[in-house]
């Protein structure tokens, strides 16, 4: 049976894209990207509210005060997303969102060795750098690779922003709450609430992934 991992992973480096600079200013409701045959463009697209004013992207459609936005570019060496950095490695972006600056996407990996690498990369590349789930193929035996996690290595106030956000529905597809409810319900301002989720994640990420 196939060893593959499924990693949801969570950057905060705000000069990640141009998507993530938008989510700083307003509410980014979905994400797409594609990318060209050849492999020379690549195009994201994203839904945000009409009323946002939102340079250097182009509007392609309108509808019920919700407006896609499109921009496009050709991956260098130079000036690479998080995005081009996965596929760089093989493994096609699965799902991709944008929140508080920040954008969380998912891909699927071989096996643990190479989500790893592609974690180290990740984080060599950008701030921020932190796992949200990780999810490994069910083995053809009981017996799986487990690994242990010291919860001291946790502050409490990070521990309460974890299971907060967890207890809210933070983490479930569909999001059942966002960064500011979850702010919200700690009485916190949203950049707090994803400077202590990025620290918490970012120490779970060392630990699970040994980096």
């Amino acid at each position: 049976m196939s060893e593959g991992v499924h990693g949801e992973i969570h950057v905060a480096d705000p000069s990640i894209c141009r998507v993530s600079e938008a989510s700083k200013e307003t509410t980014i409701d979905s994400v797409s990207r594609s990318v060209g045959a050849t492999g020379d463009t690549a195009a994201v697209e994203f839904t945000a509210p009409s009323s946002a004013a939102i340079d250097d992207a182009n509007e392609i459609f309108h509808h019920e005060q919700q407006t896609i936005y499109r921009v496009t570019h050709s991956p260098t060496e130079e000036s690479r997303c998080a995005c081009e950095l996965v596929e760089g490695h093989g493994c096609p972006v699965r799902h991709l969102e944008a929140d508080c600056g920040a954008v969380v996407l998912s891909f699927v990996a071989a096996d643990l060795e190479s989500f790893r690498d592609i974690v180290v990369n990740l984080k060599s590349a950008f701030d921020g750098v932190s796992l949200r789930r990780l999810t490994q193929s069910e083995p053809d035996s009981a017996t799986g690779s487990l690994v242990f996690v010291d919860r001291d290595e946790l502050t409490a106030r990070q521990r309460e922003v974890l299971e907060t956000a967890h207890e809210m529905g933070y983490f479930e597809h569909p999001r059942e709450a966002n960064a500011t409810e979850v702010a919200a319900a700690l009485d916190i301002n949203r950049s707090t609430f994803t400077e202590h989720l990025s620290a918490a994640q970012s120490k779970l990420l060392d630990t699970i992934l040994d980096v």
